[in-house]
């Protein structure tokens, strides 16, 4: 599948047009940034990882009943994937106290709530992704009561099948973010990425952090936070099918 014209660029990833019209090619970047674009920088071979894991945990998800704009890895860097139009609500589900949820609210952090929580945003860089609820998005005509209804219910089961599946590799999910769009007929599908870019992930024994934190927080040893969770997943996924097409 060839690449035609750029039609986005943003911090991870760049998208492109291909000859077919109701599909695209995502190619992830190496560029990393934190604090709503303040602090920049690179991680060696992200874009590779999150790519690759991304790829794997959205075929897992559509597996136990979560649509996703996946359709197949083209390169290490490269996937094709369904033409979305993002609904502009960013998605976080928390699991423990971490990050803005914790300074916030002036808590510690590593508190284990009973249940998870939800929490949308408005993704929108200009006002800085400010947080709001289901009737400030409808307010807004950012998303149709039923959509939300139905973005809640994959949230919510991501986050189950998720915690579940990085717990057997002795990794704790900590809390994530999530971005949803609709195909052209309207379906809501799970969309953008699940990688250390999107999620927390601490060690399950050590507590260590695994992800994006160690460049938000000055903590080294960024890269190899990032390759040790992608080789806990290769790991357990053994010989998997490339799925892969030129």
């Amino acid at each position: 599948m060839e690449k035609l014209q750029q039609l986005y660029e943003g911090k991870a990833k760049k998208v492109y047009a291909t000859a077919d019209e109701n599909l695209y090619i995502v190619s992830y970047k190496d560029d990393a940034t934190a604090f709503n674009g303040l602090k920049k920088g690179t991680i060696a071979g992200k874009g590779v990882i999150n790519n690759r894991m991304s790829n794997m945990l959205m075929q897992m998800l559509e597996q136990h009943g979560v649509p996703t704009h996946f359709v197949r890895e083209l390169s290490d860097r490269e996937t094709l994937v369904k033409k979305v139009s993002i609904v502009p609500l960013e998605v976080i589900i928390r699991n423990i106290s971490a990050g803005s949820f914790a300074k916030r609210y002036g808590v510690e952090e590593g508190i284990v709530f009973d249940a998870p929580t939800i929490e949308f945003s408005y993704k929108n860089d200009d006002l800085g992704d400010p947080l709001l609820n289901r009737y400030h998005a409808l307010a807004l005509k950012l998303a149709t009561p039923e959509e939300i209804d139905t973005i809640e219910r994959y949230a919510f089961k991501v986050n189950e099948v998720l915690k579940a599946y990085f717990l057997d590799l002795n990794i704790t999910l900590v809390d994530f973010k999530l971005e949803f769009g609709r195909l052209p007929d309207g379906t809501i599908v799970l969309a953008d990425e699940i990688s250390p870019d999107t999620c927390r992930f601490w060690d399950k024994d050590t507590g260590e952090k695994l992800d994006k934190d160690r460049f938000r927080r000055d903590l080294g040893g960024v890269e190899d936070a990032y390759q040790e969770v992608m080789r806990r997943l290769t790991g357990k996924q053994g010989n998997r099918p490339t799925n892969r097409r030129e």
